[in-house]
């Protein structure tokens, strides 16, 4: 394979690290179900031991995201199982949307 046909072959696989940092538009609408593990609305952190977020290429996991003041931080306590979309968006994970799941 000639490196003209390798170099077209690498930019149209969109690998991972030619796409870090880019907006995840996909992962906006994905729910997620997960689990309220730690709530820090001073620094708009929750902690979520979460499934597996297909549209991200995240496997399941307890890790932090960043939540806005929007959010609805008076709803969620440590424990509630819930569901959630999230965006990336230049490296910072975002939580959009999340509702407690009955």
């Amino acid at each position: 394979m000639n490196k003209l046909m390798l170099w077209v072959a690498l930019c149209c696989a969109a690998p991972a690290w030619a796409t870090a940092g880019a907006v995840n538009t996909q992962a906006d609408t994905a729910w997620v179900a997960g689990r309220v593990v730690r709530l820090d609305a001073a620094r708009h952190k929750i902690t979520l031991d979460h499934a597996p977020i297909p549209s991200l290429k995240m496997a399941a996991m307890t890790m932090p995201f960043h939540m806005d003041n929007t959010a609805p931080w008076s709803a969620l306590k440590v424990g509630d199982k819930v569901r959630f979309t999230v965006r990336e968006d230049n490296g910072t994970l975002t939580v959009q949307q999340i509702e407690v799941s009955p």
